[in-house]
């Protein structure tokens, strides 16, 4: 049997009711398998999205041990900072208090998508309290659009704001947040509502993946946490469209979407402070993008922190498009976008990238 694990970023969730984070990739996944005739088995993480690398791991061994068999194949497909928990689970000798060898050896792929090998700016801005907020505030607009497509425009106008005045480094003052994150939750019905709240109430209890996710403390994570021998790594890079004039006028004259476009702005710019840590790896990636920069993102990781073993893919997609969250009702159920970035990834783009993904993981199971 094969074993597909997905496991979120600091964004995400695997399932609350109907709200899928990775509801596309899962159908996309399984009905590849399917028509290649290979018996495979598709599980999504419930993981904890702001807490430890430590205990996201424990997380992920957690879901494997109950759900694998001896003699599965196992693949680890990460999103984001989901992929450091592949990384730390199968690293030889890991240090998370659990005995992982009896899975961890059984491990033949693993799959980073959009991830902060080499940190993220963000997410020294995303550790302040205000941060924290903005953050959160985020997470749930995530959820509400996967959910039914747009939220409110006062409440898009509302959080770009917040990431405005973090952008600009004020104070940690308490004002909208509360007031936008009140009012998205009443977007969702009553057990929706119930679960979400439960949800970001567990979470509140441990936010130390922001700390370990910037620049400098992964370079520790990286010095710390050695590839398997006999696991393949592989990477989907992303690269959103640079905010410019263009995208402000492609927006059209729609408030929702010029107010989604000014979001992204901000997001991409928090995310783009480059550095040191990213300067050999923009020159290694100039075959894929010859104009790379470092700072170049897709609006909340560098480009250029994310390869990690093989390149897979390198697209022009957002942080969650490549994950199936942009505009298009082609498909059941419909996609639906996340901040509009004018990047242009569309189903075929998506297809193309996951099948990618298939053949990686199909080539490695066998």
């Amino acid at each position: 049997m094969q074993r597909v694990y997905l496991v979120p970023g600091f964004f995400g969730f695997a399932n609350l009711g109907d709200l899928r984070y990775f509801g596309h990739v899962h159908r996309l996944l399984g009905e590849r398998f399917a028509a290649a005739g290979v018996e495979a088995s598709i599980h999504e993480v419930p993981t904890r999205p702001t807490a430890s690398l430590k205990r996201r791991a424990q997380r992920l061994h957690e879901t494997i041990a109950a759900t694998a068999t001896p003699g599965d194949t196992i693949h680890l497909v990460g999103h984001s900072s989901g992929g450091l928990d592949c990384r730390l689970l199968t690293s030889p000798g890991v240090q998370i208090d659990i005995d992982v060898e009896p899975f961890a050896s059984s491990v033949k792929s693993v799959v980073t998508v959009s991830t902060p090998h080499r940190g993220t700016p963000s997410a020294a801005a995303f550790s302040t309290l205000a941060g924290k907020r903005l953050l959160r505030l985020l997470s749930l607009m995530t959820m509400v659009i996967i959910r039914q497509g747009r939220v409110p425009l006062t409440m898009v106008l509302g959080i770009g704001n917040v990431v405005r005045r973090l952008e600009g480094l004020l104070d940690d003052e308490q004002g909208i947040e509360d007031e936008i994150f009140a009012g998205l939750l009443s977007e969702l019905d009553d057990e929706r509502r119930g679960q979400i709240t439960t949800f970001f109430g567990e979470i509140g209890e441990d936010q130390a993946l922001l700390a370990q996710i910037a620049p400098d403390a992964m370079d520790a994570f990286n010095t710390g946490t050695i590839d398997r021998p006999d696991v393949r790594y592989g990477a989907v890079l992303t690269r959103a469209r640079r905010p410019n004039l263009k995208g402000v006028l492609e927006a059209g004259a729609s408030p929702y979407a010029q107010a989604s476009n000014a979001l992204y702005v901000a997001c991409h710019h928090l995310a783009g402070a480059g550095g040191p840590a990213f300067t050999a790896t923009t020159a290694a990636l100039n075959s894929y993008w010859p104009d790379l920069t470092e700072s170049d993102n897709d609006g909340m990781v560098p480009t250029a922190s994310q390869p990690w073993g093989e390149t897979i893919a390198a697209v022009d997609a957002d942080h969650l498009d490549v994950i199936g969250h942009f505009s298009g009702d082609d498909a059941v159920p419909p996609h639906y976008d996340w901040i509009r970035t004018g990047t242009g990834y569309r189903r075929a783009a998506f297809e193309a990238t996951w099948d990618a993904v298939f053949a990686f993981l199909l080539q490695n199971g066998r």
